[in-house]
């Protein structure tokens, strides 16, 4: 795992709901559906874009806010994430 791919959805009520993914790369899909990339390996956001408009963020600043929300989450995403980039380098890519 190395992408934390978050989208939201807005239900007919009004309210958000939020929906969690991690991947070991991104597909098209992940860019155009979803509201958050961010990449652990390199530790940098690859989008967020929150109701239609790109905010404006450091990777520090979202990981710090996702880590309240999903510690676990976050914790192994930091763990497996470096060793992507290993494998990758590893393997000449």
């Amino acid at each position: 795992m190395r992408y934390l791919l978050i989208s939201f959805y807005r239900k007919a009520g009004g309210q958000i709901d939020e929906r969690v993914a991690v991947s070991k790369r991104v597909k098209t899909s992940d860019i155009q559906n979803s509201n958050i990339i961010m990449d652990f390996a390199l530790k940098k956001i690859e989008k967020c874009v929150i109701e239609g408009k790109k905010h404006d963020t450091t990777f520090e600043q979202m990981r710090d806010y996702y880590e309240m929300v999903y510690p676990q989450l976050i914790k192994q995403l930091e763990a497996e994430a470096p060793k992507s980039l290993e494998k990758k380098a590893k393997n000449g890519q």
